[in-house]
């Protein structure tokens, strides 16, 4: 046994040797080194760091960098000059006492909650009829509405607009004397309401309107794509067990979709949280007011460490949306 531990650290390359074999670019790697197996396994993820370090280094310069800043001046007096004192956590104390954000959260909260269900819901009910809704063809177990290419463009044609145009072309159809919504009662002897007049509620409900209006064509393509990829096999299979359309969806097609929902339930949450142009355009400020046009108001009127301090809730609280969609969401992947 002692002889056999000899020879094996004979066999084996000199550890100085190994580290600057590491250092060295491949072509200058010794004979001795090169087709050793612990070598060849670092040699593989140092070629992958070659090519992610300079991503990486541009991603920490410029979106890490500025959260961590963030994190930095949310403990300080920061006003926009040079001088930034620090004041401890007098600013989330202040935060903490402040109605007007408590009453913006509120909003928000409640877009976190309401706004992926809604949109969630109308993208795969959406992306459901048009690749699975129409009639059974000849040859095939599953089939979409007819026009369905058609649909998806139109679906996905919000995407393409400017969230401020998007913002002040519903602003005219919420519009009380001459919106669009309100005239067409007018023509059957209704008279409208102040939808961005003055009602919190009628307020709360254009602006859901318009959010998940926005941001259900891209949950439309992408739910069709993750339906488009199961098989058809699967579906066949379900039609011969006897399975209607509410027995496949629920049982075949959304288990297997379900990744798919839950990263846009995620991304879908962070939009809604972050709902700041259509809120600041369309809806006037005695209204209602969501977390980050409070914010946008604080940086207005120079409070710029208060500002920033309200930017680190909103991130945490992304962060704990997300991880609780990831936590609660989670099941066992099925494979295809």
């Amino acid at each position: 046994m002692k002889r056999a531990g000899n020879g094996t650290g004979q066999d084996a390359p000199n550890r100085l040797l190994f580290v600057l074999a590491v250092l060295l670019p491949p072509r200058f790697t010794p004979q001795k080194v090169r087709y050793d197996r612990r070598y060849r396994t670092l040699d593989k993820y140092r070629f992958i760091v070659g090519f992610l370090i300079v991503p990486l280094a541009f991603y920490a310069l410029f979106v890490v960098s500025p959260f961590l800043q963030a994190i930095y001046y949310s403990f300080t007096d920061w006003s926009g000059g040079p001088v930034a004192n620090f004041i401890g956590f007098d600013n989330y104390q202040k935060m903490w006492n402040d109605e007007r954000f408590w009453d913006s959260l509120k909003v928000s909260a409640l877009l976190l909650v309401v706004a992926p269900l809604v949109t969630l819901v109308l993208g795969i009910f959406f992306a459901y009829m048009i690749t699975s809704g129409g009639r059974h063809r000849r040859g095939q177990a599953i089939a979409g509405v007819a026009g369905s290419s058609f649909y998806k463009v139109v679906y996905f044609f919000p995407q393409v607009l400017s969230v401020a145009i998007i913002a002040v072309v519903w602003g005219r159809v919420f519009n009380t004397n001459s919106g669009l919504i309100n005239g067409g009662l007018d023509k059957i002897g209704i008279e409208g309401p102040a939808w961005l007049g003055g009602d919190h509620t009628l307020g709360l409900i254009s602006l859901l309107t318009v959010i998940s209006w926005s941001f259900v064509g891209f949950y439309v393509v992408l739910f069709s794509a993750a339906m488009g990829s199961i098989p058809k096999d699967i579906y066949e299979a379900a039609l011969l067990d006897g399975a209607g359309r509410a027995r496949t969806f629920f049982s075949v097609t959304l288990p297997l979709i379900w990744d798919t929902v839950r990263t846009g339930w995620i991304y879908m949450g962070i939009q809604a949280l972050d709902t700041f142009a259509i809120c600041l355009v369309m809806v006037p400020p005695h209204v209602l007011k969501v977390t980050p046009v409070f914010l946008y108001e604080r940086f207005r009127d120079g409070q710029y460490g208060y500002a920033t301090s309200i930017g680190v809730v909103l991130l945490v609280l992304s962060m704990v949306f997300s991880l609780i969609i990831m936590r609660v969401g989670n099941r066992d992947r099925i494979e295809y």
